[in-house]
């Protein structure tokens, strides 16, 4: 009798997809600093992006499928739809994880940011390069409470927002952030 287990034509299954260890070095890249934990995003910001993106595909879905309907056939302008509203359901179902893909921290001489879900992020910057600490919000921003906290440095790349913070916290962390850059040398 044959075991085909043993076998080396069987052909062996791809093990799962598991998430990274805390321990891997992807993980350990993008880590808050220690003694530190990475602060979330408010949950409303995931409303805030499905609202948005549905203020915009709906709109152009109809606009740009009659558009294109009435110019060339009215078939490709039903396709136009259907691909606007496929790329608003495909933004509508990543934006919890773009929310979960944020977080800052507040380490002892820098502020630490990281971002991205296909691309992650990791931005460090010295509270004595911070140079403006502002706090906007748009009318959508404001009817949901929310706002984004913008930190300006003397390298334009360093530039870094925080957005869908409850406006409570938003003005928290800019007065934070204004005080502990006021303290620290600016390294110039």
């Amino acid at each position: 009798m044959v075991d085909f287990a043993e076998s080396p034509r069987t052909p062996r299954l791809a093990a799962p997809v598991l998430p990274e260890p805390k321990d891997s070095p992807v993980e350990t890249a993008f880590a808050a600093p220690p003694g530190t934990e990475w602060n979330r995003l408010d949950p409303v910001f995931t409303r805030y992006r499905r609202l948005l993106t549905a203020l915009v595909a709906v709109p152009a879905a109809a606009l740009g499928g009659t558009g294109v309907g009435l110019w060339l056939h009215w078939a490709m302008g039903v396709a136009v739809a259907v691909l606007v509203l496929l790329a608003m359901a495909a933004a509508w179902v990543t934006a919890e994880g773009t929310r979960r893909s944020w977080g800052y921290a507040e380490g002892e001489h820098d502020f630490y940011l990281t971002f991205g879900t296909v691309i992650r992020q990791l931005l460090v910057i010295p509270y004595g390069r911070m140079q403006v600490v502002d706090v906007t919000a748009n009318l959508l921003e404001q009817a949901l409470g929310i706002a984004t906290v913008r930190v300006r440095t003397a390298a334009s790349t360093a530039d870094a927002r925080i957005p869908g913070l409850r406006l409570a916290d938003a003005a928290a962390l800019r007065d934070r952030l204004t005080e502990r850059a006021e303290t620290f040398p600016t390294g110039l």
